[in-house]
């Protein structure tokens, strides 16, 4: 999860409301092909369900997040696994695992290296990454519609505070390439994402663009993504539903025993 300095991620609107980051996340579980007595480390775990997921295999599974919320949720929903507040900027791990997860998370971080490389050193020798996240052009008309509209009422927001982080495949390969792993699969893909109920839009800002909205009053708020709903609703807005334009970047690398 994103590193906020405060922690805004609210877990219940995050279950009830857009379970579908865990549903998608089923399949990145089936190319992990987690072992029975595996160690497993899941990065941004959210609310636990894919380290429950996993741990279903008999493989051993940490969950850590940044989002203290999200952690207690967690710990709440499955008392038997193991989940702790970390930043993937600064894991404790030195040759421990198995296999690094990671659903849905890597696109808050925008320091790209410097997580790969934690999470390289986190890994046994011939141990595994399997990530998904979003990639470059994701949800790219939700953001550029929320940042006209913004302009639109006078409020600026440099690219440099843009919350994500989109990297092309070519881009994010060749970081991987440059802390040690040997790419074995990656994939860039369109994802069409339904958003739940007539107000699936309105959610999905309230629950990932929210740090973008902080410093602008409720009143104004609420005009504003109703401005949003009526710009996007010819491109978005299909068959009486939202439907995000995710795209995401799937990868597989591996910590060869040959490499250093």
């Amino acid at each position: 999860m994103p590193p906020y300095i405060k922690d805004s991620w609210n877990a219940h609107l995050y279950d009830q409301k857009h379970h579908f980051v865990s549903n998608f996340g089923n399949e990145l579980i089936e190319l992990l092909s987690p072992q029975n007595g595996e160690s497993i480390l899941d990065i941004g775990c959210g609310t636990g369900d894919l380290a429950h997921a996993i741990g279903k295999y008999g493989a051993h599974v940490i969950g850590i997040d940044q989002s203290a919320n999200m952690i207690k949720q967690a710990k709440e929903k499955y008392p038997s696994l193991t989940f702790e507040e970390k930043d993937v900027l600064d894991l404790p791990y030195h040759n421990e695992f198995h296999a690094v997860f990671s659903n849905a998370t890597l696109h808050w971080v925008k320091q790209p290296k410097q997580a790969l490389q934690q999470m390289f050193d986190s890994l046994e020798s011939g141990g595994r990454l399997v990530a998904e996240f979003g990639g470059e052009g994701n949800v790219q008309l939700i953001t550029d519609e929320l940042i006209k509209q913004l302009h639109a009422i006078g409020v600026d927001h440099p690219p440099d505070e843009f919350p994500w982080y989109f990297p092309s495949i070519g881009e994010y390969t060749s970081l991987m390439e440059e802390v040690g792993f040997h790419v074995r699969f990656a994939q860039h893909f369109d994802r069409p994402t339904p958003l739940e109920g007539s107000n699936g839009l309105q959610n999905w800002i309230k629950m990932f663009a929210q740090e973008i909205l902080d410093n602008i009053d409720k009143d104004t708020q609420k005009g504003l993504i109703r401005k949003i709903e009526q710009q996007l609703t010819e491109d978005l807005y299909k068959n009486g539903e939202w439907v995000a334009d995710y795209k995401r970047i799937r990868v597989i690398g591996f910590k060869e025993k040959f490499k250093k």
